[in-house]
């Protein structure tokens, strides 16, 4: 594995660390390792060796294989491929604070639908209506609609071969409402 391919495991450390709800130190203590190094893996700005790897997973109550599984789905850059056929495609893999889906073909999935962060809908290709908050919106190629946290919604693809892209905040994440709007 080239060093480039090697997964950074930094981002999985940090949110094995958090929900376990420990500082940078206690993992510190724990591991034998100082802040300043683990504060580096945390941020990508060192890589550990195996032995270093090691004594954070057993700080963090996990293994290095599970930091490793966790880093894949963390990496910054990853590319994923256009595929035919019909269906659901995620457009974004592993746990992320975005969530993007491609739904082709003619899916009417017949269920209404209450997500409690944000979502964006565009219509790459053919029509849809989307029914929320009591209306129906007819979008077309190029259109987008934007739903608040919260919002019961549903859709359904009207022409065939209809494409469509859903991004919104994970569900995981917790988004942030300022209610001096």
């Amino acid at each position: 594995m080239d060093d480039k391919d090697t997964p950074r495991v930094g981002a999985a450390v940090r949110r094995r660390r958090r929900t376990l709800g420990l500082t940078l130190a206690a993992v510190a203590e724990r591991s034998g390792l100082s802040v300043p190094f683990l504060s580096q893996i945390e941020n990508e700005r060192a890589r550990p060796s195996a032995r270093s790897l090691d004594r954070v997973a057993v700080a963090l109550e996990t293994t290095t294989k599970k930091l490793h599984a966790a880093a894949d789905s963390a990496r910054a850059v990853d590319v994923v491929r256009g595929e035919e056929g019909e269906g659901v495609r995620r457009l974004v893999r592993g746990r992320h604070q975005l969530s993007a889906l491609e739904f082709s073909g003619e899916p009417d999935l017949g269920r209404e639908f209450q997500h409690r962060n944000d979502e964006l809908m565009y219509v790459v290709a053919g029509a849809v209506d989307v029914e929320a908050e009591g209306q129906v919106h007819r979008l077309e190629s190029g259109d987008t609609l934007f739903l608040s946290g919260g919002v019961r919604h549903r859709w359904r693809a009207t022409v065939p071969d209809t494409r469509l892209l859903v991004v919104s905040v994970a569900e995981h994440i917790d988004a942030t409402f300022d209610s001096r709007r």
